[in-house]
């Protein structure tokens, strides 16, 4: 008799001792597959989370970039180096300064290589009579600015006058009755309105600007500056302390070096808060999750050893007591010169068998149960289920049950293989 018609009909006349072990490894693989599943589901929705809580997070930073360029645009000049000797109780009187300095200074700052600031605005500025429509006036001369040469071509924040041209606040558009292409005399000179402000409700209402070169010469300043605008950088680490002396510092400490808090600034601690709130709530979460991981790992550590300790009992027990059922059988099939080794197999081929059936109806029914439990726990829920699926955790379930059932069934089909004949019949 063959081996395999041997464990053929083992199988067949052992139907629930065969069921019983089957479901034994079906119970142990679930388990297994289920926890390693839901340790996945785990993985994969903190994944979908922080990734949700980052573009969040990044769409929100972007929609404050994006309001910090234009607040930036309209009054982002937030540094004032004026004339060393300039009286800032006077400056903040009269709203410009009386004091001047070199016009090289401009040029030293764009040559320097800072990235302490941006944005270079030279400016001469004063407060005149305009004695053709008979009114005081803020004249402001401003080449645009100057590009810094380390730095890349940037948009301005703010365009120069052409020449020959100027630009008309508000209110003394409104009052004169001024608009864009007409002609005015200033000074004695004449200039096309190339635009006219907007409403701002400041000085800057009562503001004429006009080319650098223009200012200079109606002003009697020639080569001369009242002041340069900057837009300070948001470095880390740089505080207003030191900006302001190493600013000073390429001037040769020729200059003061004010740091103005305007709305531009209050954007920018708006925008560094945003960005540091949604940092610390990335890291709260990632530090939730982690946590959470951490207890089911701690739960299936202690399961998984127990449900597998559990079933290689099980399992054991299973054949054992097939074993001592079938004693009689035993010592007639080696009476009829049916070898040990024979007898050996049919014991190890079953559990082999059992632990393959086993392992694949186990690593479905776990690889279901846990797909269920992502669909319906807010925890684990993940919207590719299908990511669940890992054909290297079913190739090892395949391997390592049949493995561990042949284990568990060595011993029990040790004892049936050395079994004597005469010893088993002689005492039936």
């Amino acid at each position: 008799m063959s081996v395999w018609r041997l464990i053929r009909k083992e199988i067949l006349h052992r139907k629930l001792n065969f069921a019983l072990g089957i479901l034994s490894v079906l119970v142990a693989v679930g388990v297994v597959v289920a926890q390693f599943t839901l340790l996945r589901a785990h993985d994969l929705r903190t994944e979908e989370l922080l990734h949700h809580k980052q573009a969040e997070a990044e769409e929100r930073l972007a929609r404050l970039e994006d309001d910090y360029r234009k607040y930036m645009k309209e009054l982002g000049f937030n540094l004032l180096i004026l004339p060393a000797d300039q009286d800032l109780t006077e400056y903040w009187e009269k709203g410009y300064a009386t004091a001047t300095m070199p016009e090289e200074n401009v040029a030293k700052l764009a040559r320097s290589g800072t990235t302490l600031i941006r944005h270079l605005l030279p400016i001469v500025q004063q407060n005149v009579f305009w004695k053709e429509r008979k009114r005081r006036i803020i004249l402001i001369g401003t080449r645009g600015e100057v590009p810094q040469a380390h730095r890349g071509p940037k948009e301005p924040m703010l365009l120069a006058v052409p020449e020959g041209k100027v630009v008309v606040g508000y209110q003394l558009a409104s009052d004169l009755g001024l608009k864009a292409g007409k002609t005015i005399s200033l000074l004695g000179r004449d200039f096309v309105i190339h635009k006219c402000r907007p409403y701002r409700g400041s000085a800057e209402d009562a503001t004429i600007w006009m080319d650098l070169r223009a200012g200079q010469e109606l002003l009697k300043m020639p080569g001369r500056l009242n002041a340069i605008e900057a837009l300070k950088c948001k470095c880390k680490g740089v505080t207003t302390e030191q900006l302001r002396k190493e600013v000073a510092g390429y001037l040769e400490n020729t200059v003061k070096v004010v740091v103005r808090e305007n709305e531009v600034t209050v954007r920018a601690k708006a925008r560094d808060r945003a960005r540091a709130e949604h940092a610390g709530a990335i890291a709260a979460e990632k530090a939730g999750r982690a946590k959470l991981r951490s207890t089911r790992e701690s739960f299936a550590a202690v399961l998984v050893p127990l449900v597998l300790g559990g079933s290689a009992v099980w399992i054991g027990f299973l054949a054992l007591s097939n074993v001592r059922e079938r004693t009689a059988e035993i010592g007639i099939l080696r009476a009829i010169g049916v070898r040990s080794g024979h007898i050996f197999a049919v014991f190890l081929v079953k559990a082999l068998v059992i632990g393959l059936l086993g392992s694949v109806a186990g690593y479905v029914a776990g690889l279901a149960a846990s797909m269920a439990a992502a669909r319906i726990t807010p925890s684990l829920r993940v919207e590719a289920v299908g990511d669940l699926f890992a054909p290297g955790m079913l190739v090892a379930a395949v391997v390592a049950a049949p493995v561990l059932a042949m284990l568990a069934s060595w011993a029990p089909a040790t004892v049936a293989s050395r079994q004597d004949p005469a010893v088993i019949l002689s005492k039936e």
